[in-house]
């Protein structure tokens, strides 16, 4: 089966959805703290695009890409996200606006003293002159190298790298508890179904794989590492699913999302099904992969295979 080529639009919703790992970390500053500035009201920080003077203690913090769930795991206050993240169960957005970059009257009614992007943001030019921008190369870093830049950008690198040092050393343990209970050598498939398309995921694309894959070290089937391991996600067919599941199934499903093929004979016969090795999850839960959408996955996690 030849690999399907996705529209534009929908490999830009699927990005947004996940911060994707596996690139050259020398490009995005990932060496380049924000320079300590006492009590100064301004701190330096390296941007992958040279020096940019931002807020010491940011107040009104605008998020456009991918990020929220990071700027919320720092304490840090926001006044407007990205929609996708607006709609994310996890945050607590609760009077935070939602906005784009095209809407630039709406920004500068927020008042912000700082704003994160990513590169292919529009009207970056235009976001400089409103406040400070600061915007990442998409994929440059992994998952938790991104939220140690985010914590160096706000003046919390410390915390940050504390938070990734208890997250990893949780993630791996709970991966020892499964292996014991399922077995060294089970398998397991991500899968999730978007805009009438059915894909199945790598290591590096949210919706729990980088803890199932990454932390955990869980295997996945050869058929979805020969497939999805390089792009980081493959879409395929119903049809040819059963070749991509292994002893265990997590599906991430939203509910307006076109679900119906879990209803096809092709899929109730996949032995993992008929097993009951199949865990469901809110697809809106599992877009991300910041601290507090990667606390909520871990739980899922250890709920579903161990039972606690």
């Amino acid at each position: 089966m030849k690999k399907t080529l996705i529209p534009f639009s929908l490999l830009t919703a699927l990005m947004l959805s996940a911060c994707n790992s596996g690139g050259d970390n020398d490009s995005a500053g990932n060496d380049n703290a924000g320079e300590p500035a006492g009590d100064a009201e301004t701190i330096t920080y390296e941007s992958e695009n040279g020096p940019v003077e931002v807020p010491a203690d940011p107040e009104r913090i605008i998020v456009l890409s991918t990020f929220t769930g990071n700027v919320l795991a720092l304490e840090e206050n926001l006044v407007g996200v990205d929609s996708w993240s607006k709609t994310s169960p996890n945050y607590e957005l609760e009077g935070v606006e939602d906005v784009t970059a095209e809407n630039l009257e709406k920004i500068i009614e927020l008042e912000p003293d700082l704003i994160i992007g990513l590169s292919n943001t529009p009207n970056i030019e235009q976001l400089q002159e409103i406040a400070p921008t600061v915007t990442f190369t998409y994929g440059a870093l992994d998952y938790l190298e991104q939220h140690v830049e985010i914590g160096k950008l706000l003046n919390k690198e410390e915390e940050a790298n504390e938070w990734v040092e208890d997250f990893q050393a949780r993630a791996q343990e709970a991966g020892e508890e499964i292996k014991a209970e399922i077995g060294e050598d089970a398998t397991v498939t991500v899968i999730e179904n978007f805009d009438k398309q059915l894909y199945v995921f790598g290591d590096n694309w949210a919706r729990g794989t980088e803890i199932l894959y990454q932390e955990m070290e869980l295997k996945m089937p050869e058929k979805v590492e020969e497939m999805a391991l390089s792009d980081g996600f493959y879409a395929l067919s119903t049809e040819v699913l059963p070749e991509y599941v292994g002893d265990y199934l997590i599906v991430s499903r939203a509910a307006d999302q076109d679900n119906s093929f879990m209803e096809t004979e092709t899929y109730n016969n996949i032995p993992a099904v008929q097993n009951g090795n199949v865990y469901v999850a809110d697809a809106e839960k599992f877009y991300f992969n910041d601290p507090i959408t990667l606390d909520y996955q871990l739980e899922f996690f250890k709920e579903n295979f161990l039972g606690n």
